[in-house]
């Protein structure tokens, strides 16, 4: 896979170039100091990954992110923990948090290789029933009854549906299989995530802990997740 890094800061570039010489099967086409350079690169060279910083002169990364094709694949990075949930909403694979980990780093990258094997083995979706949807993929039909679904993430064109163990791609929207799902067991927490509420560990006021699976939750989604899951009672509490 082939990224290429747009920072305004010199040291963050030369630091996340160090890291991800280190990770296998990532090549660094470019290293870029603002979103118009790297605009004009892309114009010539397909770019499978960004590493994107948020708070840039300019253009700042989520106004390049508007911008950037479908198939390019985004991961936000920033000094700032609030634009952690502004990520999501532009459908981006992570967000790193400056100084940017090892760890953390390459489990980023990690999640942008599964979604492009994902992808690269989507399934269609064959029919949605009362309590399971049958999607194809891998030249098989898999049953997936909802009560076994972890969480589902929105990522473009797709939702990834999370199951122990598994994960299936299908091209289809989150509001369309959000419609299919049993209202008081499916919340929708951000524009991006759709959780079971049953299979919820914990929650802090940022996020939802599912396994080990860390889901954002949105300003405007966090009253009708806490009346779902705690109740009306405990709401005024928090």
């Amino acid at each position: 896979m082939n990224c290429i890094i747009i920072d305004d800061e010199p040291l963050a570039r030369e630091g996340m170039l160090l890291l991800l010489q280190n990770i296998p099967d990532i090549e660094v086409l470019g290293v870029f100091n603002s979103a118009k350079k790297a605009s004009a690169f892309m114009e010539k060279e397909k770019v499978n990954l960004i590493f994107l910083d948020i708070h840039m002169p300019a253009i700042s990364g989520l106004e390049f992110a508007v911008s950037i094709p479908k198939e390019t694949l985004i991961i936000f990075v920033t000094a700032y923990t609030q634009y952690a949930i502004d990520s999501y909403e532009f459908d981006a694979i992570d967000y790193l948090i400056k100084p940017v980990n090892k760890t953390r780093l390459e489990k980023a990258v990690k999640k942008a290789f599964t979604y492009h094997s994902l992808v690269d083995h989507q399934g269609s979706t064959e029919s949605i029933c009362s309590d399971f949807v049958l999607i194809k993929a891998d030249r098989r039909y898999h049953k997936i009854f909802f009560q076994n679904i972890l969480y589902i993430q929105g990522l473009k064109d797709y939702v990834i549906i999370f199951l122990e163990g598994k994960k299936i791609i299908t091209s289809m929207n989150l509001k369309t299989i959000h419609g299919y799902l049993q209202p008081n067991k499916f919340c929708r927490v951000s524009k991006s995530f759709l959780v079971n509420i049953n299979h919820i560990d914990c929650f802090d006021h940022h996020n939802i802990y599912i396994q080990d699976a860390e889901i954002p939750i949105g300003d405007v989604f966090r009253k009708d997740f806490l009346e779902l899951y705690l109740g009306g009672g405990f709401t005024d509490k928090l």
